[in-house]
């Protein structure tokens, strides 16, 4: 079955990315997570995503488009990116889940793909 591992980090974890002393680290950490999911043959995509204020937000009111820049929800953890993979369960994917390095400080989602 194919899962969504949705990774949601602190404004100060979107910083790490960014800074020159910290980002070695943080990269290096999410580049290894990666390499170990793909040895395993478990990825099948996924994607970082830029920091929130780089979002813009779109509905449909009235008929007309209404956009804003920015993330719509005032949250402490904020969508920084998702790894698509297969398991063969969801306690398989909450294991692979627990290595993310966000488990740690922020916080991963696991959800089941719609197939449609």
């Amino acid at each position: 079955m194919k899962y969504a591992i949705i990774v949601y980090e602190t404004p100060a974890e979107f910083a790490e990315r960014e800074d020159p002393s910290t980002a070695g680290a943080y990269w290096g950490a999410y580049s290894a997570y990666n390499a170990t999911l793909a040895q395993a043959g478990a990825v099948t995509g996924g994607a970082g995503l830029t920091p929130p204020h780089a979002a813009t937000t779109l509905r449909i009111r009235n008929g007309k488009r209404v956009v804003a820049d920015g993330p719509y929800a005032e949250t402490k953890e904020q969508l920084g990116g998702f790894f698509l993979i297969e398991a063969e369960s969801l306690d398989a994917a909450l294991d692979w889940a627990a290595k993310c390095p966000a488990a740690t400080r922020g916080a991963v989602e696991v959800r089941p793909v719609l197939q449609m």
